[in-house]
């Protein structure tokens, strides 16, 4: 195994290394939304009668597609913070079959969630109550995406691995490599052989050569699932060549024990991410519900458009958190306590200083962002206070999640589950809940609410984070015969 990377998260001058590690995760994560957006761009150029629809039915089906991913995301975060104390301890062979189990579990959520996408697209659209062309889109879309998701589980799940194992750079660039492919299918199955402008008539020409029709928002759909496919498999020879992660061949079927201990690990982080999903579902159910009619689905319409650039911010603050939580798992491994939670705040003002520049961006362009997915005026209005509102809480929201994956990181993720549980329970949805239904609160004041549980948040994660107790690292199960020394034996 590469053992450079390990020692600079080790020995190196911490500032510098958390930093050195970490911006290529968070410059990653900012061109992974910028494909992401540009999707966004591409669905705003379909005809004028399918685009209202198309952006309104975009942001909820990201968000209920995230679903999935997260659950997965769960896994491979637990995966990773195995792997990474693992290898702070120095033993491969435990690096190698935590490793390879994670990759059986990530396999059986992809067999599942395959299966639930041919039936929970019209269950979810009517749940949170879409109406009308935006149903019907959110539908079609729905299918395809969660049907194709374990092209995401897996991707995420070889990154994640790289990543605990002291590399950041090169699973960026493989998911950026993922994110080109993406855009590139998109154009061609989006618009079919009828190029939308001149500026993308390539799109139409691969289009008539490869006899692919306009297929739509569903189009976009089927491009970032094959998109994912294509680079699984050199995402998967990097990690086995470089990292020599694949165990004896006696031992890789199932392993119920070290299929447990993936698991403790993994649902109180899949958990804990499902309710920052259901927080942000919460905001668009209301807005759907109590903002919007059968003939006037214009707030709903720009809560798709803000939710991109709230993506932006999250998955700066994941990229961070992935530095907190590498760097935390490799260092407390290694018993230096210090040196762990020291990493953990530093990533998180990292992440801080980020989203300050983020800021200062959008105090200048934030109108410009909007119409670069939107033209209508009345949807670009409302999601301008919404980012009036909403985006300094950026800093917020970031600073919780970084401190969050750094407590994962220690095995600390059920007191994150607890964190944000208490958050969203005995916060934000008894006020958004009395707001709307009580007081029948404007839906600027519903914004406010949004902005004040994710400072609510950070303090809390703040507060507890300093006590330290969290550096606690749950015991380790005992060491076992593997499948492959009884063999030898």
């Amino acid at each position: 195994m590469d053992d450079r990377a390990s020692a600079r998260i080790l020995e190196g001058p911490l500032a510098w290394e958390v930093f050195r590690f970490g911006i290529p995760l968070a410059v990653g994560a900012i061109l992974q939304t910028s494909f992401n957006l540009v999707d966004a761009y591409l669905i705003a150029q379909l005809p004028k009668a399918e685009v209202g629809p198309a952006v309104g039915a975009l942001g909820v089906c990201d968000q209920l597609a995230a679903v999935g991913t997260i659950f997965s995301y769960g896994v491979s975060t637990a995966a990773a913070t195995l792997v990474s104390h693992h290898k702070g301890k120095g033993d491969a062979e435990a690096v190698k079959r935590a490793a390879w189990q994670s990759f059986i579990v990530v396999a059986g959520l992809s067999l599942l969630f395959g299966v639930l996408g041919a039936v929970a697209g019209p269950i979810a659209s009517s749940v949170i109550g879409l109406k009308g062309a935006v149903a019907d889109v959110a539908t079609r879309y729905l299918r395809v995406i969660l049907a194709g998701s374990g092209t995401m589980f897996m991707l995420l799940q070889l990154t994640s691995i790289q990543r605990a194992l002291g590399s950041s750079k090169t699973p960026v660039a493989l998911l950026v490599l993922g994110n080109v492919f993406n855009v590139v299918f998109a154009v061609v199955c989006l618009f079919g052989p009828v190029a939308p402008n001149e500026g993308l008539a390539w799109g139409a020409r691969l289009a008539q050569l490869s006899g692919v029709p306009a297929m739509g928002m569903e189009g976009a759909a089927w491009a970032t699932v094959v998109a994912r496919a294509l680079v699984l498999a050199p995402s998967f020879l990097v990690l086995a060549r470089r990292f020599d992660i694949l165990p004896a061949k006696g031992a890789r079927g199932p392993d119920a024990r070290a299929i447990r201990e993936l698991m403790a690990l993994a649902w109180p982080t899949s958990a804990q991410f499902v309710l920052r999903i259901t927080a942000m579902l919460l905001i668009n159910s209301l807005v759907a519900r109590f903002y919007s009619t059968e003939t006037d689905q214009t707030a709903t319409t720009a809560m798709g458009l803000v939710f991109r650039v709230d993506s932006v911010a999250l998955f700066v603050a994941m990229g961070w958190g992935g530095a907190a939580q590498t760097f935390v798992g490799q260092n407390l491994g290694a018993g230096k306590l210090d040196r762990a939670s020291r990493a953990g705040l530093l990533a998180a003002a990292y992440d801080a200083a980020m989203n300050l520049a983020f800021l200062a961006l959008l105090s200048v362009h934030a109108e410009r962002v909007l119409r670069f997915f939107g033209k209508d005026d009345a949807p670009v209005a409302i999601g301008l206070e919404y980012l009036h509102i909403v985006a300094p809480s950026y800093v917020g929201l970031g600073v919780g999640i970084v401190l969050g994956n750094a407590m994962a990181g220690a095995r600390a993720a059920k007191l994150a589950f607890r964190i944000d549980l208490g958050v969203l329970v005995g916060f934000q949805l008894p006020v958004c809940l009395a707001g709307v239904l009580l007081v029948h609160m404007r839906l600027n004041a519903l914004f406010g609410c949004v902005t004040a549980t994710a400072f609510a948040g950070a303090l809390v994660y703040g507060a507890i984070y300093a006590r330290r107790k969290w550096l606690t690292v749950a015991p380790e199960p005992a060491p076992r015969e593997t499948a492959a020394a009884r063999a030898s034996g």
